[in-house]
């Protein structure tokens, strides 16, 4: 287990997506924030204190990537997770995400706990 838990911030407009991935995850941060809109993940960010950020790709105010990059600039230790039910790790967008460090990572909707897990915590994922 790692020393001390990662602050986390959920940005995602689906109430029932927020409640999955706070229920996964609450017993590994110190701290969780749910938003339903980039600009408020962007706010909230700015407020300092996050490790950690799960983005849906598609959110009610702009495309997840485009906070993705805009949290990366502000912020460029952000661990960075893209989730998307469009999208898939080998999609062009994703790619070049990936590629260029925008993000850190990528989780296909519907997820297993597991995978979530081993995105808070890789160096501890197991095969």
């Amino acid at each position: 287990m790692p020393e001390s838990l990662p602050s986390v911030l959920i940005i995602d407009d689906e109430p029932d997506m927020c409640w999955a991935l706070e229920h996964i995850l609450k017993s590994q941060t110190s701290k969780m924030v749910t938003v339903g809109s980039g600009q408020e993940g962007l706010d909230t960010l700015a407020e300092g204190n996050i490790d950690i950020v799960f983005i849906d790709a598609k959110l009610p105010d702009m495309e997840g990537l485009d906070v993705a990059s805009k949290m990366r600039r502000r912020v460029p230790s952000l661990r960075i997770i893209l989730f998307s039910g469009y999208f898939y790790k080998d999609e062009p967008d994703v790619k070049q995400a990936l590629h260029q460090g925008i993000i850190s990572d990528f989780v296909s909707k519907p997820f297993q706990n597991k995978e979530i897990m081993n995105k808070l915590f890789p160096s501890h994922a197991r095969g």
